[in-house]
């Protein structure tokens, strides 16, 4: 490989892409043998997610590497490309005017996802296509082959049941039951699913012992086509019920996007007789509760698990992210802001 890059480039910078690199054999000291020649050229590295392979590939690369995760399509790049860029410095604009336009686009992207060849595909058919295929090949390469998962059925019915709970507090002990695996086996493919980018797992925020869930974890997806397409629901959300917790999955994606390099965590909180917020980001010295409500709200009114956590906590600010609301209330010292999702994706609010 060296000697067709000086073949190539000589001592001139350059930059040399290496795809799939989870499929080589001790990848890591590879790249390291490779870095440690301290040559001209810039290696951009690219795989299929945090595989226990990588995690080697970490080791080998402490202090050599900067490491970037490429998330599906977000919604407000969906929205420049569904509006052909017409808009990029004007979404703010686009999304309080041509509110209906909006809501049909938010529509199609909580049914089908971000994944870039889904977007682009115009068919429906084509759309279940790709998505078939996607799921397919993350089965039979990442799963099966690569983590030497010989039952991968049984990864998918995890993922299964995980989708049908998305948003909600997960119960270790049933789960492994119902996908009929052992504790610890649950909690590995639990691991695999998240290393491999299909998942996130978020944990309660908790002070009070006694009176506040501590560790029963909630799990959202990191593509909503694909949370659909484990349920066979795959472009095909039509009831509120179901647009609910896809819409809280996809402001959890939002949230993640927004605080990632921030240092800022992101809880969910829930009291022993079921009291709960929906996320909590934990800033280290203010904490910021928000509900989520998929629906077009005419007036200031809170839910009383809001005004719980503000009356045990008196948060600086808290935010109800809807569809179309904009105003502010107070509640004893904390202000609290009624925000259009689109004002969270398109502004810097946090």
């Amino acid at each position: 490989l060296i000697n067709k890059l000086k073949l190539e480039f000589g001592n001139n910078n350059a930059f040399v892409f290496i795809d799939e690199i989870q499929r080589k054999e001790n990848a890591g000291l590879f790249l390291k043998g490779i870095y440690d020649k301290n040559l001209p050229y810039n290696f951009i590295i690219s795989g299929s997610g945090s595989l226990e392979l990588k995690e080697k590939i970490h080791e080998s690369l402490l202090g050599r590497k900067k490491t970037f995760e490429l998330m599906p399509i977000s919604f407000r790049e969906f929205l420049d490309y569904k509006t052909e860029y017409k808009y990029c410095d004007r979404l703010y604009d686009f999304c309080k005017i041509e509110y209906e336009k909006l809501n049909l686009l938010l529509i199609e992207y909580m049914n089908f996802g971000g994944y870039p060849r889904v977007i682009t595909s115009t068919k429906i058919e084509d759309k279940k296509d790709i998505i078939n295929e996607i799921s397919q090949t993350y089965l039979e390469k990442d799963i099966s082959f690569l983590l030497n998962i010989s039952r991968p059925d049984i990864f998918m019915t995890m993922i299964k049941l995980l989708a049908d709970q998305t948003g909600k507090v997960i119960n270790y002990t049933k789960l492994s039951k119902d996908v009929g695996v052992s504790l610890s086996t649950l909690k590995k493919y639990l691991w695999y699913a998240k290393k491999t980018f299909s998942i996130n797992i978020i944990t309660p925020y908790f002070k009070n012992y006694r009176k506040e869930i501590k560790k029963a974890p909630c799990v959202y997806f990191n593509d909503l086509g694909f949370r659909n397409y484990a349920m066979n629901l795959f472009g095909r959300l039509s009831n509120p019920g179901q647009f609910g917790f896809v819409f809280q999955n996809f402001i959890y994606n939002l949230l993640k996007e927004k605080i990632t390099n921030k240092g800022y965590i992101l809880h969910y909180w829930r009291t022993t007789d079921k009291t709960e917020v929906d996320f909590v980001i934990n800033k280290g010295n203010e904490l910021i509760p928000i509900e989520v409500k998929y629906s077009a709200l005419k007036n200031t009114s809170t839910k009383r698990s809001l005004r719980s956590f503000i009356d045990r906590y008196n948060p600086r600010i808290a935010i109800v992210i809807n569809l179309n609301l904009s105003a502010e209330i107070n509640i004893n010292e904390t202000i609290v802001k009624f925000l259009p999702f689109y004002q969270i994706e398109i502004e810097n609010i946090l």
